[in-house]
């Protein structure tokens, strides 16, 4: 029998086995774990695109392998003229913006970046692009990614007779390409590596031991 005076007795559920859940996990909205699904992503994303960095060679095989594909597709559906021409407008656009300087040298004297040598005997300072390599390539190569799965959407083949768009477009780089040819030559800067001054440490020294050499 049970005594009467004893109060009600409390089960305690056996939770041996049972995975912890925390506050947080059990407040979680779907909405939360997505965003915070889409974070993890990004950031893994993010952090390859950072290993990539160095291998220049390598990226850019990848992004011709994109567009030859792309070429490809366009060849073989014959059509998407439209975004083709969207996409060449896309790549002058950031062709120019990788040959330019960072700051204008029409406007250095307001800002306080780096400027070119505007004379021989200026110590020599490297080409700092408006659009570094990097993003160049990484915008590029999205934009052909984008174009590539737009082709798939019919919405987006427009008719239009193509080599007008492809005239155009010609016309469109020869004018840009000759105003920022114009624009170096009259600046006298080279957004290239090759052909710029560079310091040997033999023939320094080798010139420092030469003039201590007693002359007679």
């Amino acid at each position: 029998m049970m005594d009467p005076g004893a109060g009600p007795t409390t089960t305690i559920p056996n939770t041996e086995g049972l995975p912890s859940v925390t506050p947080l996990q059990e407040t979680e909205t779907p909405a939360a774990a997505v965003q915070r699904w889409a974070f993890l992503v990004s950031q893994r994303y993010q952090h390859f695109l950072d290993k990539s960095t160095p291998f220049l060679l390598y990226r850019w095989i990848i992004f011709c392998a994109i567009a030859i594909i792309y070429a490809i597709r366009v060849f073989f559906v014959q059509g998407f003229y439209v975004v083709s021409y969207a996409l060449g407008i896309y790549i002058l656009n950031l062709l120019i913006g990788f040959l330019s300087p960072q700051v204008d040298p029409e406007f250095q004297d307001l800002s306080d970046g780096p400027t070119l040598p505007s004379r021989s005997s200026d110590e020599f300072r490297p080409f700092v692009r408006r659009l570094p390599e990097f993003k160049f390539w990484y915008s590029i190569t999205k934009a052909f990614c984008i174009a590539f799965v737009l082709t798939f959407f019919t919405i987006f083949d427009v008719p239009v007779f193509w080599p007008i768009l492809l005239f155009y477009w010609v016309i469109l780089f020869a004018l840009t390409m000759k105003k920022q040819i114009l624009h170096m030559v009259k600046y006298k800067y080279v957004p290239f590596s090759f052909g710029k001054q560079r310091y040997n440490g033999k023939r320094a020294s080798s010139t420092e031991s030469a003039s201590l050499l007693p002359r007679d």
